[in-house]
């Protein structure tokens, strides 16, 4: 059936059709008056739109797929082509935001790099692990910003070197104070654990350039006070295991290694000025300071994402990954129009080409198919398993 949605015309001998009632199931019925043909008048457009609404409202929003279709099975028949949509990256914002959040999370065996300006997605990116040419990828398609908002991964920062050279980098306070916890717990038995431990609780309380600088004070005091403690070395004894990442050549080693740490953590981050580039005088500006750690972007987008893989377990990767940028799309400030994103191919994918072996082509050992005696084929007498007497 051809024609204008109103004037449909007859498949069969191509005359204009007119109404002729409704089917049991309330549609437009339409006939022939010349060769009497009856058919009904299908919209395959509107139907796809309302199979892909419903998809995205059981994706998305959790709706039961009982309330979508007659069945769940019904459901899930109809809208399987949906999960061949493939939904690309938001489209660059035309001026370069302030500030741009970084991080990426792990679901399965895929890494998966977001970019945020702390109220909308940005951009994102598939990965195994967090490299720097993943990153790049992301940094490449966006305008650099003022600042970025980082964890301590090493290939974002190489990324961030060679792509936002000129772009300043404020580490993320959370994750200094995760690296801090996991090199003295939260109740440490050393003393100069115990005071860092309350310095980076205090750095979270920091508000202004006066405070800042009080803080820096504090710290220059801390590592000057205990200097000497941080030098204690430990020989090896006879008996004695050697701690993780101590080879058997070394002749000794500091005692106190995850002090250390934490202090080589703080002078990287005051040399490099990565510290307290929030309250930067020549960043901020007479309003209210720029963020200091990731939280919009682990409280927004990536526990969006948790959630939805709780609501939906069990999905095969290629589904998860599907879910995953739809619910990306939807936490952008202009979300695709998921009709946009439909091709044909989609709701009608070709078919697979069927593989023809020539006569003359080997298809293996073959197995002979004609009556043998020795495969147990014979008549049989007697019952099976009976005693002979």
């Amino acid at each position: 059936m051809s024609g204008a949605r109103n004037s449909p015309t007859c498949g069969v001998c191509g005359r204009k059709l007119v109404k002729n009632g409704t089917t049991s199931a309330g549609r437009t019925r339409w006939r022939c008056t010349v060769c009497g043909a009856s058919s009904t008048q299908a919209r395959s457009d509107i139907t796809g739109k309302a199979q892909l609404r419903a998809f995205l409202a059981w994706l998305l929003d959790g709706q039961s797929p009982g309330t979508l279709a007659s069945s769940a099975r019904t459901f899930r028949r109809e809208t399987a082509w949906c999960w061949r949509i493939e939904v690309p990256a938001p489209p660059p914002p035309a001026a370069a935001p302030e500030v741009v959040i970084l991080d990426g999370t792990y679901f399965q065996d895929w890494c998966l790099l977001i970019a945020t300006d702390g109220h909308h997605v940005l951009d994102w990116q598939w990965c195994d692990r967090e490299k720097k040419i993943a990153w790049q990828q992301i940094l490449a398609r966006l305008p650099a910003p003022r600042m970025v908002v980082v964890d301590g991964g090493t290939g974002l920062h190489a990324a961030l070197a060679t792509d936002w050279p000129a772009t300043r980098i404020q580490r993320c306070y959370f994750h200094i104070f995760q690296t801090v916890r996991r090199h003295h717990t939260l109740r440490p038995r050393l003393d100069p654990s115990r005071e860092i431990l309350s310095l980076t609780r205090a750095l979270m309380h920091v508000r202004d350039i006066d405070q800042a600088v009080f803080w820096l004070t504090e710290y220059a005091a801390w590592e000057a006070r205990w200097d000497q403690f941080l030098r204690h070395r430990t020989y090896p004894r006879a008996h004695t295991e050697r701690p993780a990442g101590i080879s058997e050549h070394q002749h000794w080693w500091y005692t106190h290694r995850d002090l250390r740490k934490t202090r080589g953590l703080y002078r990287a981050l005051i040399r490099n000025k990565q510290l307290f580039t929030w309250i930067d005088p020549a960043l901020t500006g007479p309003g209210d300071p720029l963020p200091r750690t990731t939280s919009s972007l682990e409280g927004g987008p990536n526990r969006a994402l948790k959630d939805l893989f709780r609501a939906h377990r069990g999905l095969p990767t290629e589904h998860a990954r599907r879910a995953a940028e739809w619910k990306l799309n939807s936490l952008t400030a202009t979300p695709r129009d998921p009709w946009s994103l439909v091709r044909p191919e989609h709701r009608n994918p070709p078919r697979r080409q069927r593989v023809e072996h020539l006569d003359d082509e080997p298809l293996g050992p073959a197995l002979g198919t004609g009556f043998s005696w020795e495969d147990g084929n014979g008549i049989q007498h007697g019952w099976a398993g009976r005693s002979r007497p």
